[in-house]
């Protein structure tokens, strides 16, 4: 005998996957089109404009801001902080939230593969003012802003999905997430990246994210049906 059919799925579930699915596959779109414009060069005119208008508003106050906020993305830091989130989940027993964790420093990889592509140049002056740090590789896609989105933006997920008392909670996500949104700005303010680098990794990051996020959704209402 057949075993009992699924439940139905609702009119407003399929409207959210399908919604969640038309913005992954235009955040892949978005990527796709940066991606073609820099490898065929038509973007410096463009980035140079944005550069320069970002890194027109030269303060103290605001130079100390971008370096703060773009230090959790360097070694050591960006070797520590990653794992010791994974750590965390998992002492807590929290395993799927922890592999879901992982998955999501999976960014950094795609970041890696991307520079070894791509091979752009980075900022130099005096096109752009640069700050100094020990850099290397392709600047193309922004290793930060893509590894951010990846873990940051996956940890304000499971924050939002996790953290019960509603002030922590909004603290908490509302931080992670200002943290994702404001590391693209730095990166250009600090002449590191050019904006079309930061543009490419925001998409390809938003992208992998959103289909994470989801799946995990589904994996941990599986999870608790049991």
């Amino acid at each position: 005998m057949d075993g009992p059919s699924p439940p139905a799925e609702s009119p407003g579930a399929a409207q959210r996957r399908r919604r969640v699915l038309r913005i992954d596959l235009l955040a892949l779109a978005g990527f796709g089109v940066v991606f073609a414009a820099v490898r065929l060069n038509r973007t410096a005119a463009f980035d140079v404009a944005i550069a320069l208008r970002i890194q027109g508003r030269r303060r103290r106050t605001l130079g100390r801001v971008m370096t703060a906020i773009s230090w959790p993305g360097f070694p050591p830091q960006s070797r520590i902080i990653p794992p010791a989130l994974i750590a965390g989940l998992w002492r807590r027993r929290l395993r799927l939230e922890a592999a879901f964790q992982a998955a999501a420093w999976a960014t950094a990889l795609f970041s890696t593969g991307l520079k070894g592509v791509t091979q752009r140049a980075r900022p130099l002056a005096p096109q752009v003012r640069v700050a100094v740090a020990q850099l290397g590789g392709s600047s193309f896609p922004s290793g930060h802003v893509l590894t951010y989105v990846g873990v940051y933006g996956f940890a304000a997920h499971l924050a939002n999905s996790l953290i019960r008392p509603d002030a922590i909670r909004r603290t908490i996500v509302g931080g992670l997430v200002g943290l994702v949104a404001a590391i693209g700005p730095s990166r250009i303010y600090q002449g590191h990246h050019w904006p079309t680098d930061v543009l490419a990794s925001y998409f390809l990051g938003l992208s992998y994210l959103v289909g994470l996020a989801t799946l995990y959704d589904r994996l941990k209402r599986r999870q608790l049906e049991r």
